[in-house]
């Protein structure tokens, strides 16, 4: 299988950023991987997955600043990629965080392609919110997916 070309430049980008700092303990940046665990489409289709596969990382910088990709099967089934950058707003006395990314998003084809606003070339601009909380290293977020769905994940930070 190939590996598209966004998600190639997403991670070069990250390993290059995670080779330009010197350590995680030092600048109080995290990684977070993560994998789907429930979606519920709003309005169910019987073509709808409600099963998503999903395999994510991302670098949590101290300021705030996230960057990341993911991997997916669609509403679809179509294997399908993320990648983003955003921000994650913390709250000062509880757990919890909101996260605001914004990325490319491929894999929508065929019969799906115009399923997605903007979907020209196989990839289209997204915007993602979720909210988040965490105890320790273990992370839950419930991640809105436009008008169509919402998607809860569960990972580790490290």
């Amino acid at each position: 299988m190939k590996t598209p070309w966004i998600l190639t430049a997403l991670l070069l980008s990250l390993a290059g950023q995670t080779m330009a700092q010197e350590s995680s303990e030092k600048d109080g940046g995290f990684w977070y991987a993560q994998t789907s665990v429930y979606t519920k489409h709003y309005s169910p289709d019987p073509e709808h997955n409600n099963n998503q596969d999903l395999i994510g990382i991302e670098r949590n910088q101290a300021s705030g600043w996230v960057f990341g990709g993911a991997t997916f099967r669609n509403s679809f089934s179509q294997r399908s990629n993320y990648g983003y950058v955003g921000k994650r707003f913390d709250s000062a006395d509880y757990p919890v965080y909101l996260k605001l990314t914004g990325g490319l998003l491929q894999g929508y084809r065929g019969d799906y392609k115009d399923k997605i606003p903007l979907n020209h070339f196989g990839v289209a601009p997204v915007i993602i919110p979720s909210l988040g909380t965490h105890y320790g290293p273990v992370a839950a977020e419930l991640v809105l997916l436009g008008a169509n769905a919402a998607m809860v994940t569960t990972g580790v930070r490290f």
